[in-house]
């Protein structure tokens, strides 16, 4: 096969491919792995190119003795790390034994399935605790507690809490299944948004007289109008409302703030921001760039005791995706915070 035609079949292969000749120097690459690796490997000795033990291994024993090896690999490219399956096969060149890397990035996948067992790990341990709690509190009703009515009483108020929080750690990982079938469907209604957030505010209102809050809306006189799911946009200003009540709430204030902005440099165009703001005691920094991940709390037995799940952060992460917006939290220690929705509304 002529050099033209050779590279031309590289050129076809989807992944980055690299062929080594007999000498053990790499003499033709696809696009795709001088990307990856270096515009200039071509003509390089191997061995100055790839340095992990494991490649080495398995390309000598393609080269020396015709074996084909997969290894996975961990490469320093382009200032980052990139993780692949490499196959090594070996191939007949004029000169002898040559041989092929095929390098599968393999990456996302291992992301993708580290995070499936966080999750499924996190799902078992938060409804592990009250399934205990409940099969502990039974046990303890059909024996000892059997004719005490006050340890009765007291009993089933618990089991009730703990029923609760299973049934809303459900309701949110439903929610959140949904939100994120749908992240790739943008809303199509055209709705004014002062009704979700008036609705939201109004149902919270009950929550914030009884922690002795004031909830205020600051600039939400006119309508806003923009393509949204109201039912979403309720569930978002739901979250961002109760937690500043139950979490920012001793400072006593929590204000919700609309905000109309001719362009926004980020979306491209006009928008609206619906900031929800406490005077609360603030979030440490170093926690900020996690507070969207699933069951991520800050505080998790103040987060559990206040019947969080540690995924409405999450919910309304994907929500505002969907909605091709922006989520953004700003909090300093001592000084309350500040959690942003800007939404285009054009």
């Amino acid at each position: 096969m002529v050099g033209d035609e050779r590279q031309a079949v590289l050129e076809g292969m989807p992944l980055p491919v690299v062929l080594i000749g007999s000498f053990g120097r790499i003499e033709a690459a696809n696009t795709r792995a001088r990307a990856a690796f270096s515009a200039g490997i071509v003509g390089r000795p191997y061995l100055t190119v790839f340095r992990q033990p494991g490649l080495i291994g398995a390309l000598e024993a393609a080269l020396a003795e015709g074996r084909t090896g997969d290894v996975r690999v961990t490469i320093s490219a382009n200032s980052h790390d990139l993780v692949y399956r490499v196959t090594a096969s070996p191939v007949p060149l004029a000169g002898g034994r040559g041989a092929i890397l095929a390098f599968e990035d393999v990456g996302e996948r291992e992301q993708a399935e580290a995070m499936r067992r966080d999750f499924v790990a996190n799902v078992s341990h938060e409804l592990r605790t009250p399934l205990t709690a409940l099969l502990g509190f039974i046990e303890t009703l059909k024996g000892a507690a059997r004719e005490d009515a006050a340890a009765r009483d007291r009993f089933l108020g618990i089991m009730e809490r703990e029923a609760e929080r299973m049934s809303r750690l459900i309701r949110d990982l439903l929610s959140l299944s949904r939100v994120e079938s749908e992240e790739r469907m943008r809303p199509a209604q055209r709705i004014d948004l002062m009704v979700p957030l008036r609705s939201s505010i109004a149902a919270l209102k009950p929550l914030a007289d009884a922690q002795d809050v004031a909830l205020g809306v600051d600039g939400g006189g006119e309508p806003v109008m923009l393509l949204a799911d109201p039912d979403q946009m309720t569930q978002v200003f739901s979250n961002l409302i109760e937690n500043a009540i139950k979490y920012g709430g001793s400072g006593k204030v929590v204000t919700v703030e609309v905000e109309r902005i001719a362009h926004d440099a980020a979306l491209r165009g006009p928008a609206v921001r619906i900031s929800v703001i406490d005077k609360g005691e603030g979030i440490d920094p170093i926690h900020i760039p996690r507070l969207t991940e699933r069951f991520y709390r800050v505080d998790t037995h103040r987060s559990r005791k206040q019947g969080g799940t540690g995924l409405g952060l999450a919910i309304v992460k994907h929500i505002v995706s969907r909605h091709r917006g922006r989520f953004r939290i700003e909090s300093e220690k001592g000084k309350g915070s500040r959690f942003s929705v800007v939404l285009p509304s054009e």
